[in-house]
């Protein structure tokens, strides 16, 4: 089938050299004379067919190298200034990844309660990121759970079933000299 389509297409690139590969010439389909062209070289002098005004016509604010900077409507007020600017990114807010006390219960745990373990159970994203503990829910079982922060009820929840909660100890970054 391959060959075929070869054998019709010598027509088109007989002049042109043949290229072997290891697969010999089956991948390759002659590209008709005229099919491939170079590039438009504007600005290249009077010889190059485009030359004086290389293709810009005359005068006027388009002819010009750099006639008009991103976004310029003329002198009308631009887009990206008619826009309202609203609110900020607070640079220091955290996100907490929240775990709430019925998505324990319902993963079955009990006993020591760590990062890893909530990861595993696919109640977090990151173990490395903060976690907080939220109240809502109810917890039947003794937990002892380590995370970044809690709400009041969540360890009231916890601490009346006979568990404790752990907060984790923040890693020092070492500065670099």
């Amino acid at each position: 089938m391959a060959q075929d389509r070869i054998e019709q297409g010598r027509g088109f690139g007989a002049k042109r050299p043949k290229k072997s590969t290891s697969l010999g010439n089956k991948n390759l389909v002659p590209v008709p004379e005229g099919a491939k062209t170079s590039p438009k070289r504007v600005g290249q002098g009077p010889g190059s067919g485009m030359g004086k005004t290389s293709t810009r016509g005359s005068k006027g604010q388009r002819a010009r190298a750099a006639s008009m900077r991103r976004g310029f409507e003329g002198g009308q007020l631009p887009l990206h200034r008619r826009l309202p600017k609203r609110g900020f990114t607070n640079i220091f807010s955290v996100e907490f990844q929240p775990v709430n006390l019925i998505s324990l219960s319902k993963a079955g745990l009990s006993g020591e309660v760590t990062p890893a373990i909530l990861k595993a159970k696919s109640l977090i994203k990151s173990e490395v990121g903060p976690i907080k503990l939220l109240g809502t829910g109810e917890v039947t079982v003794a937990i002892t759970i380590t995370v970044d922060a809690f709400s009041a009820s969540a360890k009231e929840k916890i601490e009346k079933a006979g568990g404790k909660v752990i907060i984790r100890e923040k890693k020092k970054e070492e500065k670099k000299n």
